[in-house]
Formats: structure tokens, sequence, C-alpha cells
């Protein structure tokens, strides 16, 4: 299997590559919508970044990733081994997969004949501790959408039929992609999403010609690039793990409170998710530069990531909703 490229030699797409190192340190972000053109290492970051986080503890033979054989559902028919380490799980879930196929599949026959409790667990259950990617997430149905934000938010799966219920842990990093000329997310949607990344290809050559002197150096030889990157790969490991040591033990100012208020009814946002997303997302940002307490600066870095996907649509204004967002701080806060 060939080795995950590495995160640190992606190049550019700043916006991105911090987004992702933030659920990485605070998953009750909730997750990360990257919108732009195909090719620009969408796919790649998810992939690069779960390689790069420590591998996870888990029990051999659990259908969830448990961490302790007592976490293991009590559903679970293959019978459980030693605790052995995996790397963090990456899914993806396919366009025009089926609800079942996503949540799992009770057997009610069986249920109902035998008396048992008889469940083919879904993507969900593999991808619990891990990541859960999705390609095309405009293209979608919206219910399964619906249904992935829910189970994120609430950090558990629960099937019910004819009267059966069957729960399971279910906590993973939502990131989806697509492209906005295919069609765009509901607006309801959009805003369950924690942050949003607009990526574009890169228009400076020396920009382009780095990231094909790379890919190609990857593909020649990938045990020599990996090597020559894993020194950084190693720092940014280094980081996240300490950040999130350090998250819960981040002040926030009584200013930085009002800062968050004032630019989302600056914006229009409506409800409180986007002030508290901001908060979340500096927060993060604060650990991970490893500063005792949030500061505007933060606020400044992360409210485009945070806020440009729950602005409104306002067809007089032709300025990109980051750029409404960075003119939205100017005015409010000078």
């Amino acid at each position: 299997m060939i080795a995950p490229f590495p995160f640190s030699a992606i190049v550019g797409q700043g916006d991105m590559k911090c987004a992702m190192i933030l659920t990485a340190i605070e998953p009750a972000l909730g997750g990360v919508l990257v919108f732009g053109d195909r090719g620009t290492g969408k796919s790649t970051a998810v992939r690069a970044l779960a390689a790069l986080l420590p591998p996870i503890r888990m029990v051999a033979g659990s259908p969830v990733n448990a961490e302790r054989p007592e976490d293991t559902p009590d559903w679970a028919t293959a019978p459980l081994g030693e605790i052995v380490e995996r790397p963090t799980p990456v899914i993806d879930l396919p366009l025009g997969v089926t609800e079942d196929r996503v949540t799992g599949a009770l057997d009610i026959e069986r249920a109902l004949t035998l008396g048992e409790r008889a469940f083919q667990p879904g993507l969900l259950a593999r991808a619990n501790r891990g990541y859960l990617y999705i390609d095309e997430v405009n293209l979608l149905e919206d219910h399964i959408v619906d249904l992935l934000l829910d189970v994120a938010q609430s950090g558990e799966n629960v099937v019910e039929r004819e009267g059966l219920s069957i729960r399971h842990p279910a906590r993973f990093v939502l990131v989806g992609s697509g492209n906005p000329e295919e069609g765009e997310l509901r607006p309801q949607l959009l805003d369950r999403f924690g942050l949003s990344v607009e990526v574009s290809s890169p228009t400076d050559i020396e920009e382009r010609i780095e990231v094909i002197r790379r890919r190609d150096a990857y593909e020649r030889d990938t045990a020599d690039f990996m090597a020559h990157w894993q020194a950084e790969d190693a720092r940014i490991r280094a980081a996240i793990l300490a950040a999130r040591e350090n998250l819960r033990s981040i002040t926030t100012p009584a200013e930085v409170l009002r800062d968050c208020a004032t630019l989302c009814i600056a914006i229009g946002a409506d409800g409180l998710r986007g002030e508290l997303t901001l908060l979340r997302a500096a927060r993060a940002l604060a650990a991970y530069e490893n500063v005792v307490a949030v500061t505007r600066e933060h606020l400044t870095q992360v409210a485009p990531l945070a806020l440009s996907h729950r602005l409104r649509r306002d067809p007089l204004d032709e300025a990109g909703s980051a750029a409404r967002i960075t003119r939205a701080m100017q005015e409010v806060w000078g």
C-alpha cells in the first residue's frame, strides 16, 4: 500500500490546511466543507492529515474501532482480540449510497424468528474515531447529508426499525468537498458545517511548478520523498497533540466574546452557530500556537473559515464570501 502524500508537502492551500488542523484539534467544530476546482488537493489533504495523526488504539475485531472491550456494542458478533494500533480511519462515502449502507442494517426477520439483535454495521461504524470523506457532497441526497450532520454532531448513530433499536458511537470528523458549478448545498445544510474553505488552482507559475516537482518526486521515489518530509510532519503532529492537551486551559477574554457577537450581527448570521464556531476555531488556533488566551488576531484569521458559508446572498454585492467577511471585520472592529 502506497503511503499517503505528506501533509506538510502540500503546496499552498493554507486555508484548507488550517481548517483541517483545527478540526483535528477540536472535532466539536463540526467538520469542514471544501468547495473548489478539481485537482486542488482536497482528498489528498484529508488522507495526508489522517496519516500524520498518531495511530488509534483499538480492540481487534471491534466493528466500531472501540478503544476498550467494554466500549464494543453488545450486538457485535465477531470475537474480540487484543488491543492493537491502527491508522486513523478515513472512510469514503460514495455517491448514490443508500441509508442502510450509511447507518447499518437491522435483520428484522432474524430478530423476530430467533430473538437476536442482528445488525450489519455501516460506514458510520467504520468511521468512528476517524474521518468520513464525501466527494461531491453537493450531489448527495439532502436527507443523507442531513443524517450525517446529525450523527456528526451527536456522536452517536441510532438505527430504529419495526420497534427495534440499535445504537453505537460514531464520533468522526466530516469532510465534504465539491464543485459549486455542479450544484449547491441548501443553506440549512451549509450552516451545519463548522468550517468552509474555497480552493482554486494556483495561478502563480512558480507555485504550479513546485506542485508538479513535488508530485513527480513522490511518485518516482515515495520512500525518499516521505523521509524528506518526515521531520516537518512530525512537528505538525506534535503541535496538534500539544494543542489538544492545552485546549481546555485557553482563556477567552470578555472583549473577544463581544467581538464574536458584533461580527456575526454585522454579517446577518442566523442563530448562534456562527459565534460558537468562530469561538471554538479561534480557541483551537490559540492552542495550536501555544498561547494562553484567544485574541482578536485569532478571530481575524479564522472568521472567513467559520462564517463565509453563513452569509446571506446579496445579488448587489459581487465580492466573494471571504472578502465580505474581511470587509465586515474592518467596518466593525476598525
